[in-house]
C-alpha cells in the first residue's frame, strides 16, 4: 500500500476494514527512520544477507534510509514501497491480529543524512513534537483511546507531543517504547560520524538533533521530567523494551546503542514494565514472522492492554485501577497481596472544603513523593501561608487516590502532641504495647520501618522548632529519632524554618508563598457568607492587596466581616487606621475548624512562637528583628542595619530571619524587605512584652550611628535610602529625649535642606536645637553645631533675622574658646557672613569673609573645599557690594578649580558656575553668562526635582539673560520668551 513519507497513514492490510473499532494504535519511527521501513523485517534469514549489505548498515545504525534506486532521498508527500523481500508487519500482521484497532504509522523528516543536493529539514525535536501533536489532533478523526508504539527517537517525539497536548493525556492508555533514549544515548557520536561523512558529499546534516542525543542532554532531561509527571497524573501505562544486543560488525562499538539505564523511565513497577528484546537497536522494531520473539512480545503487550480496557472500561478511572493491579511482566500475574496489611489512615484534621488553587505546589509535592519517590520532602514558608492546608490536601488526596498507601499525620507542636499522635496511630494500626516496649513512639517507628507496614505517607506538621526535632547540642535527641524509615514510606514535613527543612529533606524542599491574586479572590469568595459583598470588585482587590494575599489574613478578615456583618469598606477603614486599630484587628482570635484546636489563629499572634524561638537560638537575629520593627518594612539596605561584632554575625542573623521567611532579599542586591504583617506582628510582640521604649531607644541609637553626617553630596545615595527609615523612627520617638534622637533629627534636617524641603528641615532642626538648649551648656560643640545647622535652614526659609541672631551667638562663643584657624570657627564666620549678605548688611559680610579667605589661603590647599567655598562666598559679597571685577576674578579662579576636581553635577561646582554667570551678567558679559547658565540648567534639569529652588533659580536667571541678549532672529526671541514664561510659572516657589 502507499505509505506517506510525512504525516499519518492508516494501514488496512490490503483489505477494507469496517470495524467496529475500539482503539487507535500509532507507530512512530526513530532517527534515520521511515514510517514503513523502520517496521519492515526481511523474509530472508539475516545470515543470508550479502556482505555488502552488512557493511552498509553501520552507517545508518539507528534505521535504514529511504533512498530510491537513483540514490536520492525522496521527500514527496507519498510514495509506494514495493518489496517482495520484506514484511511490513504493522500492516500485514497487526491489522489482522487486532481487528478492533485502527492502525496508523506516522512519518517525519528525522534524517541525520539527507539525499544528495537535498537540503535536510532543520526542525528540532521539540518542533517535531509540536507538529506531531497538532497533526494527531487534526488527522486522527475519532475519540478512541490511543496506544503508541515508538522506536528510538520516536519515543522522545511522542513524549514531547504529550506535554504539548492536554487532550492526549486522557486519550493515551499505553505507550510501548522500543530502545528510546530517555536520557540520551551514549553512542550518539556514531550519528555524528555519519553526518560528517555526509558533509563530504555536500549533503546537509541536522547536527542540532544529533547533539540532542548526547548523554544528559538538557532538552531530553526537561522532556523526561515533564513526561513522568503526565504519566503519573493521567495513569498512563508504560512498557519499555530494551535492546539485549549491541551493534555487530562495527569497529569500536562494543556497547548497546541505548544502554539499559537510559532506555527506561525509572517509574514505579505499577506504572512501568521493563523488558528486553533479544535484538540490537535496529532489529528490535523489525519482525519477519508472527513467531518472532519481538512480535510476540509487542503484540502481547498491546492485547493485554486491550483486555484490561475491555474488562474495566476505558476511562481514566479504569487506567488507575489497572495500574494498581498491573503485572510486572507480560504473561506474569499480579503481585500476591494476600499477606499485605490493609491500608490504615490517621488524619486528625478534616479535608478543607474551601481549599482553592495551589495546583502547581500540589503537583510538585505529588511528583516528589510518588513519582520521584523522594523519601523525605519539606514544605517551607511563612506562618499563615497555608502549609498545613497544602499538606492536608496531599494527605486526603493520597487516601482517596492511592488506596495502597496508609496515611498518618503527626503534629510537631510539642513532645506531648507528637507522643499522643503516635499513640493514636498505634491504636489505629492495632499494634499494642509489649513487655519489651511501651513507648508508642518507638512502637510506631518500629512497625512503619518494617515490610509488614506496606506503603505509607507520614505527614509531620509544624516542625518549626529545631530543638524539639533534634534536641540540643549538649543533649541530642528530639523526636526525629522516632521517625520511621522504609523504602516503602515517604515523609512530608511542613515547617517555617528553612534550617529545619534542609536538615530533614536536603534538596527536596518546596517553597510555599502567598496566594496569587486569582487564588486569593476565589478563596475570599468561598469564605464570605454574604456573597453580595463580592460585587464590589475594586474594594475586594484593594482589601486583598492590603492583606498581602496571605491565606490566614484572608480567613481572619472574612471571619470578622461575617461575624460583625460589616461592609468591606468599613473593614478597610480599620485597616487604614492607626497602628493601634490595626494591631487590635490583627490580634483578634477566631475559630477555624481546619486548624488545630487551641492554636493561635490571629495573624498578629501566629508568629509569636517563631519570634520566641529566634530569641532563644540567635541573639543577633532577635536584635535585628527588634531594630527592623522600628523602621520601614520595605527597602532596607544592609548598610543601614546595626553594627555587630563581625560581618559574619550580621550575615548569619539575616540568614536566620530569611530562614523563617520573615525577610526577603531583592534579587542579588543587599536590600531586604520584611512582610508587612510580620512587621506589625513583631511590633505587637515587643509591645506585649513592654519593651517598646527600650527597643526604640536602641534602634534610634543604631540608626544615628550609621546615618551620614552633614548631608554630603558624595553620600547622597546612602542618606536618600535611609531617610524613610529615619522618618519612621523619629515619628515613633517624638517624646524620646536622648542625644542620639537629637543627632538623628539634625542629620535628617540637613538632608532635607539639601533636597530643597526647607519647611521640614526647619522643623527637624528646631527639635534638635530644643533638646540641645535644654541638655547642653552654651559652649558645648554639639550645641553650636545644632545652632549653625538651624541658622542655615532659617536663612533658606527666608527667616534671615533669626539666622543672624543665632550665628552671632555662635561666632561670639567660638572666638572666645577656639583658635583663629579652627575649622568650626571659620565655618561659623562664613555662615554669619552669608546671613549678613542675605540681610542686606553687605559691608559686614565682605569684612568677615575677607578675614576667612585670608586665613584659609594660609592654612588650606588651593583645592580644599572650605577654601573654595570661602572664595565663592566672598565673590558673591563683592558682587552685591558693586565690586564686580573683583567678584569675576575670584569666581573664575573658583570655577577653574572646581571644574577640575569636582563632578559635573556636584552642587558646589554648579553653585560657583551659577554665581559666576550672575557676575558676568552684572559686568555686561551676557553671552558668557548665557553659556554658563545653559550648562547649569541642563544638569539641574536632570538631577534635581522640578520644584527644587536651585533648579528654578537657574532657569529663572537663564531666562533673564536670554531676555537681555542683543537683538536676535525671531526664533531666538521665541525661545527667550518661552523660557521666561516657564520660569514665571514657578516663580512663586522661589519666594
Amino acid at each position: 500500500m502507499a505509505v506517506q513519507r510525512l504525516g499519518f497513514t492508516e494501514l488496512s492490510g490490503g483489505k477494507e476494514r469496517t470495524g467496529p473499532f475500539k482503539v487507535n494504535i500509532i507507530f512512530v519511527h526513530g532517527l534515520r527512520g521511515n514510517p514503513q521501513h523502520t517496521w519492515e523485517g526481511s523474509r530472508v534469514s539475516p545470515a543470508d544477507a550479502a556482505p555488502g549489505e552488512k557493511k552498509r548498515r553501520w552507517l545508518t545504525f539507528f534505521m535504514s534510509n529511504d533512498n530510491t534506486a537513483g540514490g536520492s532521498s525522496t521527500t514527496s508527500e507519498s510514495s509506494s514501497f514495493v518489496s517482495s523481500g520484506t514484511i511490513f508487519w504493522p500492516d500485514e500482521y497487526l491489522t489482522e491480529d487486532i481487528p478492533e484497532a485502527r492502525v496508523w504509522t506516522y512519518g517525519y523528516n528525522a534524517d541525520a543524512i539527507g539525499g544528495m543536493f537535498q537540503p535536510n529539514n532543520q526542525n528540532s525535536i521539540s518542533q517535531h513534537g509540536r507538529d506531531f501533536a497538532v497533526e494527531l489532533n487534526r488527522e486522527i478523526d475519532n475519540e478512541l483511546p490511543i496506544l503508541f508504539v515508538a522506536h528510538s527517537l520516536g519515543g522522545i517525539i511522542t513524549k514531547d507531543a504529550m506535554r504539548r497536548s492536554k487532550g492526549l493525556h486522557s486519550r493515551t492508555s499505553l505507550i510501548v517504547f522500543l530502545g528510546t533514549p530517555h536520557r540520551g544515548s551514549a553512542y550518539a557520536e556514531w550519528g555524528q560520524i555519519a553526518s560528517n561523512l555526509a558533509s563530504l558529499g555536500l549533503q546537509d546534516s541536522n547536527k542540532k538533533r544529533v547533539q540532542t542525543l548526547e548523554v544528559n542532554s538538557e532538552i531530553l532531561d526537561n522532556i523526561h521530567e515533564q513526561f513522568k509527571t503526565i504519566v503519573f497524573e493521567s495513569s498512563i501505562r508504560i512498557h519499555s523494551f530494551q535492546e539485549a544486543r549491541g551493534i555487530s560488525g562495527m569497529k569500536g562499538l562494543h556497547n548497546k546503542v541505548v544502554d539499559d539505564f537510559r532506555s527506561k523511565l525509572d517509574l514505579p513497577e505499577a506504572i512501568e514494565t521493563v523488558e528486553s528484546i533479544d535484538a540490537n537497536h535496529m532489529q528490535m522494531a523489525r519482525c519477519s514472522d508472527r513467531k518472532d520473539p519481538q512480535y510476540r512480545k509487542i503484540i502481547g503487550v498491546l492485547k493485554k492492554r486491550l483486555r484490561n480496557m475491555a474488562s474495566q472500561g476505558d476511562g481514566v478511572e479504569a487506567r488507575q485501577e489497572d495500574i494498581l493491579t498491573a503485572p510486572n511482566m507480560i504473561g506474569g500475574s499480579a503481585p500476591d497481596t494476600s499477606n499485605a496489611t490493609e491500608p490504615c489512615h490517621y488524619i486528625p484534621l478534616p479535608n478543607n472544603k474551601r481549599f482553592v488553587g495551589r495546583q502547581k505546589i500540589l503537583k510538585k509535592l505529588k511528583d516528589s513523593l510518588f513519582v520521584n519517590e523522594s523519601p523525605k520532602v519539606a514544605v517551607v514558608g511563612l506562618g499563615g501561608v497555608g502549609k498545613t492546608q497544602v499538606a492536608l490536601q496531599v494527605a486526603h488526596w493520597t487516601k482517596e487516590n492511592k488506596p495502597e498507601y496508609s496515611v498518618f499525620w503527626v503534629p510537631a507542636l510539642s513532645d506531648a502532641s507528637f507522643e499522643q499522635s503516635c499513640a493514636a496511630i498505634a491504636t489505629k494500626l492495632g499494634v499494642s504495647k509489649t513487655e519489651d516496649e511501651e513507648d508508642p513512639r518507638k512502637i510506631v517507628q518500629r512497625y512503619l520501618s518494617s515490610e509488614a507496614a506496606g506503603k505509607w505517607l507520614l505527614v509531620v506538621d509544624n516542625a518549626d522548632d529545631a530543638e524539639l526535632l533534634f534536641g540540643l547540642s549538649d543533649k541530642p535527641g528530639g523526636f526525629s529519632k522516632y521517625l520511621p524509615s522504609s523504602h516503602n514510606g515517604v515523609t512530608l514535613f511542613t515547617t517555617r524554618s528553612r534550617e529545619v527543612a534542609v536538615s530533614v529533606a536536603g534538596i527536596d524542599v518546596v517553597d510555599l508563598s502567598e496566594m496569587d491574586s486569582e487564588e486569593a479572590k476565589r478563596f475570599w469568595g468561598d469564605s464570605l457568607t454574604r456573597k453580595e459583598l463580592l460585587r464590589d470588585e475594586a474594594l475586594t482587590t484593594v482589601l486583598l492587596e492590603k492583606l498581602t494575599y496571605l491565606p490566614l489574613a484572608i480567613t481572619q478578615a472574612a471571619a470578622y466581616i461575617n461575624t460583625k456583618q460589616l461592609p468591606i469598606a468599613e473593614y478597610l477603614e480599620l485597616l487604614n487606621g492607626t497602628e493601634k486599630d490595626i494591631a487590635g484587628l490583627m490580634s483578634r482570635e477566631f475559630v477555624d475548624s481546619s486548624r488545630y484546636r487551641g492554636s493561635q489563629n490571629a495573624v498578629a499572634t501566629t508568629w509569636l512562637v517563631s519570634f520566641d524561638q529566634i530569641r532563644k537560638s540567635d541573639d543577633a537575629a532577635a536584635k535585628l528583628l527588634d531594630f527592623i520593627s522600628c523602621i520601614e518594612p520595605k527597602g532596607i539596605p544592609q548598610s543601614l542595619l546595626p553594627e555587630f561584632e563581625s560581618t559574619e554575625e550580621l550575615v548569619n542573623a539575616i540568614g536566620t530571619l530569611r530562614a523563617y521567611a520573615f525577610l526577603n532579599r531583592r534579587g542579588d542586591s543587599k536590600v531586604f524587605d520584611m512582610h508587612s504583617l510580620v512587621h506589625l506582628a513583631a511590633r505587637i510582640w515587643i509591645q506585649r512584652e513592654g519593651r517598646i521604649p527600650t527597643v526604640l531607644e536602641g534602634a534610634t541609637r543604631d540608626l544615628a550611628t550609621v546615618f551620614p553626617i552633614g548631608a554630603k553630596h558624595e553620600d547622597r545615595h546612602l542618606w536618600r535610602e535611609y531617610l524613610p527609615h529615619a522618618f519612621k523612627i523619629l515619628q515613633q520617638g517624638k517624646e524620646l529625649e536622648t542625644e542620639h534622637n537629637a543627632r538623628l533629627r539634625q542629620a535628617v534636617g540637613c538632608c532635607l535642606q539639601v533636597e530643597g524641603r526647607i519647611k521640614e528641615a526647619v522643623m527637624y532642626l528646631e527639635q534638635a536645637f530644643q533638646w540641645a538648649n535644654t541638655h547642653l551648656t552654651g559652649e558645648r560643640p554639639l550645641r553650636l553645631a545644632f545652632m549653625h545647622a538651624l541658622a542655615g535652614a532659617y536663612e533658606s526659609d527666608g527667616q534671615i533675622k533669626k539666622a543672624v541672631e543665632l550665628l552671632e551667638q555662635v561666632v561670639t562663643i567660638t572666638k572666645r574658646v577656639q583658635a583663629e584657624d579652627h575649622p568650626n570657627r571659620l565655618a561659623y564666620m562664613h555662615a554669619l557672613a552669608g546671613a549678613y549678605k542675605s540681610d542686606g548688611q553687605i559691608k559686614k559680610a565682605v569684612e568677615l569673609l575677607e578675614q576667612v579667605v585670608t586665613i584659609t589661603k594660609r592654612v588650606l590647599a588651593k583645592d580644599h573645599p572650605n577654601r573654595l567655598a570661602s572664595m565663592h562666598a566672598l565673590a558673591g559679597a563683592y558682587k552685591s557690594d558693586g565690586q564686580i571685577k573683583k567678584a569675576v576674578e575670584l569666581l573664575e579662579q573658583v570655577v577653574t578649580i572646581t571644574n577640575r576636581v569636582l563632578a559635573k553635577d556636584h552642587p558646589n561646582r554648579l553653585a560657583s558656575m551659577h554665581v559666576l554667570a550672575g557676575a558676568y551678567k552684572s559686568d555686561g558679559q551676557i553671552k558668557k553668562a548665557v553659556e554658563l547658565l545653559e550648562q547649569v540648567v541642563t544638569i539641574t534639569n536632570r538631577v534635581l526635582a522640578e520644584d527644587h529652588p536651585d533648579r528654578l533659580a537657574s532657569l529663572h536667571n537663564l531666562a533673564v539673560c536670554y531676555y537681555n541678549l542683543p537683538c536676535s532672529p525671531f526664533d531666538n526671541f521665541k525661545q527667550k520668551v518661552g523660557v521666561l514664561f516657564c520660569a514665571s510659572q514657578s516663580v512663586h516657589l522661589l519666594t
